[in-house]
């Protein structure tokens, strides 16, 4: 586990990575402009930063370089954006950035991007010990065997047949998601592939169906 902070000022863009990384098991901080990136840098002191470019108050490269200039970029950064050229690129790069990611970001490329990153920190010796010691009790707390949990899912005869069909295959849906998430034990990743959905696609067909993982991941445990 690591504590990541995103900084982006897209909605949407800060949602969905925090849902990403936090199934990963990752702490992660929001940051929608440079001042919060600021104050969330020297409160929570992350592990990596995923960072973009364009923002309206001050854009990425120039919060990078203030970092670089103060002795404060001492975590991987990894700068992001949809519209930055080569050259930009390869400033931040020189800058002290560790990689770059273009927008639209696949989830295979982040995932990567991220592992990269925190492997650099096995030789920090504060955040090591700590993952061993968050990691090694959740291990001991396994879930019960599929068998048990399966009784928490509402069987099938409880849907009302009598709704109208959108709200009826909604029902269904969410009854069907729920019941794979505590079979997969709040596992995304597995989840996706027992579903056939991709990764991006299931989560915001979770949100929509306004399915609480936080609650799910609960239920598993």
């Amino acid at each position: 586990m690591a504590n990541i902070l995103v900084v982006d000022d897209e909605l949407g863009i800060r949602e969905l990575l925090f849902e990403i990384l936090n199934d990963e098991g990752h702490a992660v901080e929001l940051a929608e402009n440079a001042a919060q990136a600021r104050a969330l840098r020297e409160r929570q002191r992350p592990d990596l930063v995923l960072l973009d470019i364009w923002m309206p108050d001050t854009d990425g490269v120039t919060l990078l370089k203030e970092w670089s200039a103060a002795g404060q970029l001492t975590m991987p950064v990894i700068m992001m954006s949809g519209h930055a050229t080569i050259d930009t690129a390869v400033e931040a790069t020189r800058i002290g950035a560790m990689a770059f990611l273009e927008k639209p970001i696949t989830l295979q490329k982040l995932l990567q991007s991220v592992a990269q990153g925190l492997d650099k920190l096995v030789a920090r010796p504060a955040p090591a010990p700590a993952s061993v010691v968050a990691v090694a009790p959740d291990a001991e707390l396994l879930p019960a065997p599929e068998s048990v949990l399966l009784p928490e899912r509402a069987p099938v005869s409880q849907f009302d047949f009598d709704l109208p069909l959108r709200e009826a295959r909604d029902a269904f849906e969410r009854a069907y998601f729920e019941f794979h998430l505590v079979q997969e034990h709040g596992s995304m990743t597995r989840v996706a592939e027992k579903t056939g959905l991709e990764r991006t696609h299931l989560y915001r067909k979770l949100k929509q169906l306004g399915i609480d993982l936080s609650k799910t991941k609960r239920n598993a445990m």
